[in-house]
């Protein structure tokens, strides 16, 4: 009874307060989008080029390791005596959780394209950029995109922490049971599910929409290549 009051209480509260919870997960997710674009611009193109001539795979891994194993209350912790409190201490921190997810699975995506094909694909008079663009990138999407899934869910889901240092979002009202109570605490943690639910299916839908329909549903390198894909 006690359990089905509290979630009554919950719903309760997200229905009295919509506009504020709004503004809140608004917040988030400018946060944690600011800090995806930033692990993207580093994470990406790193990943692409290792990838592409087949070296760096300890810089991935290690990439990899690091980002999971660093508590984020210690990036911002660290990040607290260089960039202070708020907005750009809590992107950077959480840019750093999700570097190492789109780093590994865009090297392993690449990397992993099957060597005969883009033999084949050089035999064609493909250039290296060529094949990059036309064979290694559309065949490592899947990979690419379950890192970036992995990433982004990742950073909205711990975006909440960033509350304790001024970064604002659904963790104000997370970490405020005093003022919230536990119905608010609640109803932002469901909010907080609810945005990383969304971001994991947009991610889907987008991977779907920018693969080839020759190549969805195909595993890593196993696509004939043709000379009008040039």
């Amino acid at each position: 009874m006690i359990v089905a009051g509290a979630f009554g209480d919950t719903f309760r509260f997200i229905a009295d307060n919509p506009g504020f919870l709004a503004t809140k997960a608004l917040e988030q997710v400018e946060l944690s989008a600011a800090a995806l674009g930033i692990a993207l611009a580093v994470a990406l193109p790193l990943g692409v080029v290792l990838g592409h001539v087949h070296r760096g795979s300890l810089v991935a891994i290690g990439a990899s390791i690091v980002g999971r194993a660093l508590p984020i209350l210690v990036l911002i912790g660290v990040f607290l005596t260089v960039l202070g409190i708020g907005f750009v201490n809590n992107m950077v921190a959480l840019a750093v959780l999700g570097t190492g997810p789109i780093l590994t699975n865009t090297y392993e995506g690449v990397d992993r394209v099957d060597r005969d094909v883009v033999e084949a694909a050089r035999g064609m008079g493909m250039t290296p950029l060529q094949i990059l663009r036309a064979v290694e990138l559309p065949l490592a999407l899947p990979l690419l995109f379950t890192g970036l899934q992995v990433a982004a869910v990742t950073i909205v889901a711990t975006a909440p922490v960033a509350s304790v240092a001024g970064g604002g979002g659904l963790g104000d009202i997370i970490v405020n049971q005093a003022s919230y109570r536990l119905s608010g605490v609640l109803a932002a943690s469901v909010c907080v599910m609810a945005l990383s639910a969304a971001v994991y299916l947009g991610l889907a839908g987008l991977q779907r929409a920018v693969t080839p329909r020759g190549l969805r549903g195909t595993t890593v390198g196993t696509v004939p290549i043709r000379k009008e894909q040039l």
